[in-house]
């Protein structure tokens, strides 16, 4: 349920950006600072709950993000003020960040074998937040003001928060919290620090295809924007499906099976983008491009909360913070080299990317192996 929600409210909220524009009378610049605000929430999110949840449990801080995310919806919807619409969209941003990591981290606890498949299942739930609120939004728009959705949102998030409370949550970890001397360990891990920079790219390389595909359609192949967005949808649908069949079908599949076909899957997709001149063609490449993408973060998670049982909370702190910043800053990048350089170098910068992933996928492989202890005669 948190993750569905936190899928269903970052659409939500991009989806009011107009509504807020005509309100506070934004231009152009005004609004792109005032949604820089959400990454920087989401980050420090990502940044407090592992040492948090280590130490005093998963319960007390869900409660407090749901909340959280409920003040910053009722501020969005009623706001008189720039300067609080700032405030309110931040404590979204910070319960939003709690939640997505403090899930991933619980699942991975509670599942004490194939943590990769559940964290693929939990993964299925923010897909279909995302990608069913704009249909809802779409239906509701014509007869709710966007404050009222926002509004609805924001309740309901608020009784995910009570429905927390009654739930029986596994005990704090560490009693003590998280001594200095373990967090060191934790940075000079190097299978820790791979994995923190293998989600960097795939964070990144999300975040390029979801803010700049449907720019790429629409100039290279002359798309309509319409039907450019609804392929971007099933892009997100082609994850959905791949996770719901890692969490079943696949469940005990050899990761290193996994990993391959998930490689060959992006390739496949780039290409079909890259040589492609047909609508067709641009949809089947970003249905392998979704397919693609749906191991890495559940697997790498799951890799990371077996390495790290005793301290999985700050452990998968550590590595969200790091892909969320490759996801900032690869973007933003994207934009100066869309802006000098051409749309179609999307296709450089993805297929960099890719290369890039699968040399740290494969090193990653390799150490785990080195560090595998022997089997017994």
């Amino acid at each position: 349920m948190g993750m569905l929600f936190f899928g269903i409210s970052l659409v939500t909220l991009g989806s009011v950006v107009p509504g807020l524009k005509e309100k506070f009378h934004l231009d152009e610049i005004s609004s792109g600072t005032l949604f820089s605000t959400l990454p920087f929430g989401i980050l420090v999110g990502s940044l407090l709950f592992g040492p948090f949840c280590d130490k005093y449990g998963y319960k007390i801080l869900l409660v407090l993000a749901c909340f959280s995310m409920f003040a910053g919806f009722e501020g969005i919807a009623f706001a008189a003020s720039y300067t609080l619409l700032q405030v309110c969209i931040f404590l979204f941003g910070l319960g939003g960040g709690i939640i997505n990591g403090a899930t991933n981290a619980l699942v991975a606890d509670i599942s004490e074998k194939d943590k990769g498949a559940g964290l693929s299942l939990l993964g299925v739930f923010y897909g279909i937040g995302a990608l069913g609120m704009p249909f809802l939004i779409g239906i509701l728009e014509n007869i709710f003001k966007y404050d009222v959705i926002v509004c609805i949102v924001g309740v309901a998030i608020f009784v995910l928060g009570f429905f927390y409370l009654f739930i029986k949550f596994p005990p704090p970890k560490q009693k003590t919290g998280v001594r200095v001397a373990d967090s060191f360990r934790l940075i000079k891990d190097g299978v820790l620090i791979l994995v923190a920079f293998f989600l960097f790219c795939q964070s990144s390389f999300e975040a390029i295809i979801n803010n700049w595909i449907t720019t790429y359609l629409t100039r290279k192949l002359a798309i309509p924007s319409s039907s450019a967005l609804y392929a971007l949808s099933l892009f997100v649908a082609g994850m959905i499906i791949m996770r719901l069949l890692l969490g079943s079908l696949f469940r005990h599949t050899a990761v290193q099976k996994i990993w391959i076909g998930s490689f060959w899957l992006v390739l496949i997709g780039l290409i079909l983008l890259s040589s492609g001149r047909s609508f067709g063609t641009a949809i089947a490449g970003l249905i392998c491009l979704g397919g693609g993408f749906a191991a890495g973060f559940p697997i790498m998670l799951g890799l990371v909360g077996d390495r790290y049982q005793e301290h999985s909370g700050t452990a998968f702190s550590l590595v969200l913070v790091i892909a969320l910043s490759g996801n900032m800053l690869i973007n933003y990048c994207m934009g100066i080299v869309v802006q000098k350089y051409g749309i179609h170098h999307l296709m450089t910068v993805s297929f960099t990317e890719l290369a890039v992933m699968t040399a740290l996928c494969f090193v990653i492989i390799r150490r785990l192996y080195k560090d595998a202890p022997p089997a017994k005669k």
